[in-house]
């Protein structure tokens, strides 16, 4: 049996419940004799008695800094206990490569206790391609908020569902409103334009060419924007402040699925602030004509099951691979210390 086991931690983010690793896909790493501790967690979409039936050893929440060095330890956001230093692998999304708030003070956490983050933003192939994502759902539900939001049918708090539910929301009323798609042809952007068909509305779609020279009178002449651009170096804006301003702009709602915002890599940098569960919709400009916001940072988790699901199957056979290596998590590992000086100075 390997040394190195799976630490599944639970998460700490305000609404989290979605995870990387479902009781089903457990099972199949210890049956290939990979440990798998499971942290209990009040939030998780699958209760802890799946996992404890899968065969995962099941500890306290918030253990995970006292787990065996030779454990890698398993989350979606950055671990609680912020002034804890970080001394193991880690396997999370850490958002702090490209300039993010908060993002210096999580890679000192790690020059502090010698640990390693292994960014699931960066597990990529060869090519530089991400293998595991939950973008789909993050464009799904991205663009399913924004045409309930324009349809006068969005109530928050925001409450998690499951797909049959949030799709007859979809359907149960129909409209004459166009959305417009950017980054149509990614995980997030084909997310997005499914759920803009359950839900009847004629869609736009633009990627990498239509955006090369953007034509500004065209995207404010949509109602809905869903921008889903995974942007890794900056660019032409696709809002200005200008934009807002325009009296002949149809635009009036945008739900920015990527949330950037503290980037320099931001295609919308028309706001400053996420949005959230309790207060999902923010105005950008009073208007005439209004327009609002949608920038929730953890979408998925509004679907918490299905985003789960599909994430796990896909995170699995790296998993799997984890204990010995290998040049997809060396590529991981290869950006975090290229990152990690920057942090210390």
């Amino acid at each position: 049996m390997s040394s190195t086991g799976i630490w599944l931690r639970s998460e700490a983010a305000p609404n989290e419940q979605r995870t990387p690793l479902v009781p089903g896909d457990a099972a199949k790493l210890l049956a290939e004799g990979i440990p798998v501790t499971v942290e209990e967690s009040a939030h998780r979409a699958f209760p802890i008695d799946d996992y404890a039936a899968a065969g995962c050893r099941v500890v306290p929440a918030d253990t995970w800094p006292d787990a065996p060095p030779t454990e890698v330890v398993l989350g979606l956001k950055e671990p609680s206990s912020a002034s804890v230093p970080l001394t193991h692998r880690h396997v999370f999304f850490g958002h702090a490569y490209k300039g993010q708030e908060g993002g210096p003070a999580l890679l000192r956490r790690f020059a502090l206790g010698g640990g390693t983050l292994l960014d699931l933003e960066y597990l990529t192939d060869e090519a530089g391609r991400r293998v595991v994502a939950f973008g789909f759902w993050a464009g799904y539900v991205g663009a399913a908020l924004a045409v309930l939001h324009h349809r006068g049918r969005l109530t928050a708090p925001l409450r998690s569902l499951t797909r049959p539910e949030l799709d007859a929301e979809l359907r149960a009323e129909q409209g004459a409103a166009r959305a417009l798609v950017i980054g149509a042809l990614g995980r997030s952007g084909r997310g997005a334009c499914e759920a803009l068909a359950v839900a009847g509305v004629p869609t736009t779609r633009w990627d990498v060419e239509e955006t090369r020279d953007l034509d500004r009178a065209a995207l404010l002449d949509h109602d809905l924007l869903v921008n889903t651009v995974f942007a890794v170096e900056p660019g032409t804006p696709f809002l200005t402040t200008a934009d807002l301003e325009r009296d002949d702009r149809t635009l009036t709602v945008v739900s920015d699925v990527t949330c950037d915002v503290t980037s320099a890599c931001n295609r919308l940098p028309v706001y400053d602030r996420v949005t959230d569960w309790a207060e999902p919709v923010r105005r950008l400009h009073p208007g005439p004509p209004r327009l609002d916001l949608i920038a929730v940072d953890n979408l998925p988790s509004l679907l918490p099951r299905e985003s789960s699901t599909a994430f796990s199957a896909g995170l699995l056979p790296h998993l799997s691979a984890l204990p010995h290596g290998g040049a997809i998590w060396s590529r991981c590992a290869e950006h975090f210390h290229h990152a990690r000086p920057a942090a210390e100075k």
